[in-house]
């Protein structure tokens, strides 16, 4: 990965058209805080108007600072294009969508992110597209429970609560030899890891909200494809329906980007070293982080993934909700959180959800010092 990208890609400062001269130049990209955008004459409006996936029109379209982020994250995941939207669900939303009509049916990863998984088989399902969850690590589970309707693949490798991993080149492989379409979910290992478009998957949205922002203060999603499907997205959802990223949101998201290859590593290392203490730990029962050597998806992880992040999750020995729900509280520096990819650290435990397997923790490894956070893991597992 070419750290320059993160810095520079997508950069607009030598543009001309928006006043920068070769001598005089701002370091830090220019914050384009507008609504609209107005012409010298009506014939450069009616230009605008025949092209406005390319244009400055309207900031409900494109802008200026959220065109830096596509472009920059666009080059980061090997893609033609990119758009940039108000949150990672509607990245996801719209992506589905553009890939559906009525009557088809899609095959989503039991793993995925919850909101990917009730827009396929719920909200979806009153327009009349069905949906089928398989395992997608078992290649042959996912080939039988293709159908003459199957439009569309959804995945997400490594997943954020067993983070189990899929192997993304077969999938990718399989869909084409039917005509399927692929979207991945990269959020995990981020485009500095992986890349799932260079493994043949047709779309990669993210939730910008988590590493790519990385301070916990911006919401946003980004889908990442070829011109050509991109552009139809734009179309077809996102300029319809309006999921629109505010200019300062995309600013704060651009603003992470630049130290993405400095924090993630510390993220990643920290992680492995927290990995090590709960497996030697009495109290647990099972760790799940594909890119430790103990994890029995570490081979395939290493094949896809460059390195990890923050975010594992593990199982402890018992399933009393109580005894759980009262340990997790006595954390004094994971923070409790659903989110993650932020400078803190955060735990969930499943035990929240009503429905949710008890025993399972997941943790998001900060950027505190990792001592500190072993002291306090120490601490609330003796507690169980």
């Amino acid at each position: 990965m070419n750290n320059d990208k993160l810095i520079h890609a997508g950069d607009i400062l030598t543009d001309d058209t928006f006043g920068f001269s070769n001598i005089e130049r701002p370091v830090a990209a220019p914050l384009y805080q507008t609504s609209l955008f107005t012409f010298p004459d009506v014939a450069a409006l009616q230009q605008a108007l025949q092209n406005e996936t390319a244009s400055h029109l309207y900031s409900r379209g494109n802008n200026p600072t959220v065109e830096l982020v596509e472009q920059r994250t666009a080059a980061l995941e090997g893609g033609e294009q990119a758009k940039l939207f108000s949150s990672g669900v509607a990245a996801i939303a719209a992506s589905i969508l553009s890939c559906v009509e009525q009557g088809d049916h899609i095959l989503c990863s039991s793993d995925a992110y919850t909101w990917a998984r009730y827009i396929s088989g719920t909200y979806l399902k009153r327009f009349g597209v069905t949906v089928t969850y398989v395992n997608a690590e078992d290649l042959e589970a996912v080939e039988q429970a293709i159908t003459k309707k199957t439009r569309l693949i959804y995945l997400e490798s490594p997943g954020t609560l067993t983070l189990h991993v899929q192997n993304l080149r077969a999938l990718s492989a399989l869909a084409k030899s039917y005509g399927i379409t692929t979207i991945a979910d990269n959020t995990w290992a981020t485009p500095l890891y992986q890349n799932p478009l260079g493994l043949g998957i047709d779309i990669v949205v993210h939730s910008a909200s988590k590493y790519l922002g990385g301070h916990s203060d911006v919401i946003g999603g980004i889908a990442i494809g070829s011109k050509e499907r991109i552009e139809k997205i734009f179309k077809t959802e996102f300029l319809p329906i309006g999921h629109v990223p505010d200019p300062f949101q995309a600013w704060l998201i651009q603003r992470g980007m630049r130290t993405l290859h400095v924090r993630l590593p510390y993220h990643y290392q920290a992680a492995l070293e927290v990995c090590d203490f709960l497996h030697d730990h009495s109290k647990v029962a099972q760790v799940n982080y594909p890119m430790h050597p103990k994890s029995p998806w570490f081979s395939l992880a290493s094949e896809q993934m460059r390195g990890g992040c923050g975010l594992l999750s593990f199982r402890v020995k018992t399933t009393n909700r109580e005894k759980i729900v009262t340990a997790v509280d006595a954390f004094s520096h994971f923070r409790i959180g659903v989110s993650w990819g932020g400078y803190e650290s955060l735990v969930y435990p499943a035990a929240a959800a009503v429905d949710g397997d008890p025993s399972i923790i997941r943790l998001h490894i900060g950027l505190e010092a990792t001592q500190t956070l072993l002291e306090d893991l120490d601490r609330v597992l003796s507690l169980l």
